[in-house]
């Protein structure tokens, strides 16, 4: 079985063989210049559109400067690597751990202190 190049056509599809040509449009108006208040309203919106833009770019500064002082925070900017900030949020979940398990291993001490001063020296339980 042939292959089939992908320039050949195919059931339900037409193949072009000239190639697009780009429309021109042409102007409606004959050229009659600007008149005065044409051109100031011209100025008017140009002056709008900068400043627009101008505080459109500020805004945007202002988020990257925000993005600085994360990474500041978070020890980016420092030259630490990857492995060392993901073990640097890592220690937070340790040390909570660690408290659990030290908490829990006191309550099964003192539970067993208070079985022992009660079955063996107040024999209150016996056995």
């Amino acid at each position: 079985m042939a292959k089939r190049n992908r320039g050949s056509n195919r059931p339900g599809q037409r193949h072009s063989h000239t190639p697009a040509r780009p429309q021109t449009r042409t102007a409606t108006r004959p050229d009659q210049g600007l008149s005065a208040s044409e051109v100031a309203h011209a100025a008017e919106l140009e002056g709008q559109i900068v400043a627009q833009d101008r505080a459109a770019q500020a805004n945007l500064a202002r988020g990257r400067d925000r993005g600085r002082d994360t990474d500041l925070r978070a020890g980016r900017a420092t030259g630490q690597s990857p492995l060392a900030i993901r073990a640097a949020e890592e220690y937070g979940y340790v040390t909570r751990d660690v408290r659990r398990i030290l908490r829990i291993g006191g309550a099964m001490v003192a539970t067993l202190a208070v079985l022992f001063v009660l079955i063996d020296l107040l024999h209150v339980v016996t056995v």
